[in-house]
């Protein structure tokens, strides 16, 4: 066997560019999914290699969030296995909260991800490792192990609409939320946001409150929830009845509540769709909006509400119902993708058309060979949390496995 560096945390570089042997698990993903995993592993004192593209962790949140972003469920419901959030943190911890909690983390369970690496692939040889090939300031290097997770999660690259006209013929700025940070220098301006997710509405609430003139697309219909109901959040509440009730009863509950609380939202041009907002997320994984402010500003008229863009022009956009506006900036608030079919060598585990593992929740955090996958379940921190325990305890029971023998 060529010669080959153990590396157990230690961040090591064989200079023969030979393949680097992993004793634990390779993790790739240094964001909360991957530090979960990573977490839990430690505490079975199973070591793991983190590989992160970034500089840092939890690159989304750090370098792709804007300033105002908070939790959008209660803090309870977006724990990390292991280590609770500090009691003082408000219900829905801010973006500098969570961060400043997951340094904490990090540092608690001593993981040192190995920053700047781009993975360029990963594969399963006959030997039976899975072999990581990453790549640094043109550099390349080779990892291999008997087990892989891959925890890049469903928002690792963003999602560019292609719509006639807006690279082309607009002559304002054009950005992704990803770019995005606060509406301060949008002060004055006339602002269209496409996208009506939960970004897409705090971001034209972000920007209304500074001073901008915002618009927003809202191409389909959308469920439009309060974030509190009785005294308590709308997912813990929904949460609390799934035990007791059918998803359907409690769809109604919740959509009846919404109507006495928030209106006729399709007087707004915010259709709801045919599906309840709980069925309609385990159908499709499409997240209902927890409103924090938003509609308000829309029944005021301080945010337009606009359907599908037909095209863009020089000075702003036209819509399919016929009206047109001028702007002078667009913000794509139109989510993220998976990247695993770019990288991945494997394709059974997942869909190369959405990069997100071919069986759904709670089965899709275990593959074939060693491979695992977390922070694909679209049902946020908790399922990340959930699928991190399942991981580290199933790769436990193969490390004692192979010990013995």
């Amino acid at each position: 066997m060529a010669c080959f560096r153990e590396i157990e945390g230690k961040r090591t570089h064989d200079p023969s560019g030979s393949p680097i042997p992993v004793s634990g698990p390779i993790i790739i993903g240094a964001g909360p999914s991957g530090l979960a995993v990573a977490a839990c592993l430690k505490a079975k004192g199973i070591p793991s290699l983190v590989i992160e593209r970034s500089h840092c962790i939890a690159s989304l949140w750090q370098l792709k969030s804007y300033d105002r972003l908070r939790l959008h469920l209660p803090k309870s419901f977006c724990e990390l296995p292991l280590m609770r959030f500090p009691p003082h943190f408000p219900t829905y911890p801010t973006k500098e909260q969570f961060l400043s909690h997951l340094k904490s983390y990090a540092a608690n369970f001593n993981i040192h991800p190995l920053f700047g690496q781009r993975v360029i692939s990963a594969e399963y040889d006959s030997r039976g490792y899975w072999r990581v090939r990453t790549e640094a300031m043109g550099r390349r290097r080779e990892y291999m192990s008997r087990w892989l997770v891959a925890a890049t999660g469903e928002n690792a690259e963003e999602v560019l609409p292609d719509i006639a006209g807006m690279m082309t013929e607009f002559n304002g700025e054009v950005v992704h939320t990803s770019g995005y940070r606060s509406g301060e220098v949008y002060k004055g301006k006339k602002v269209l946001v496409v996208g009506c997710g939960n970004s897409g509405m705090e971001v034209s609430l972000d920007l209304c409150n500074c001073g901008a003139r915002p618009g927003i697309v809202v191409r389909d219909s959308v469920h439009m929830l309060p974030r509190d109901m009785f005294g308590q959040s709308t997912f813990g509440l929904s949460m609390c009845l799934l035990k007791w009730l059918p998803i359907r009863i409690i769809d109604r509950i919740l959509l009846f509540i919404a109507r006495l609380k928030l209106g006729d939202t399709a007087r707004l041009g915010l259709r709801r769709p045919k599906l309840g907002p709980l069925e309609l997320k385990g159908f499709s994984g499409k997240t209902p909006v927890l409103d924090v402010g938003t509609l308000a500003k829309i029944k005021s008229g301080d945010i337009k509400v606009f359907p599908a863009v037909k095209r863009f022009t020089a000075k702003g956009a036209e819509f399919v119902d016929g009206r047109s506006e001028d702007f002078e900036a667009v913000i794509l608030a139109t989510g993220y993708r998976s990247n695993l079919p770019i990288w991945l060598k494997e394709k059974d585990f997942f869909s190369e058309e959405d990069g997100l593992p071919v069986r759904p929740f709670p089965n899709g955090w275990k593959g074939e060979r060693g491979l695992y996958a977390v922070g694909f379940t679209k049902k946020g921190l908790l399922g990340a949390s959930m699928d991190a325990t399942r991981i580290a305890l199933h790769i436990e029971r193969c490390w004692k496995l192979e010990a013995t023998q």
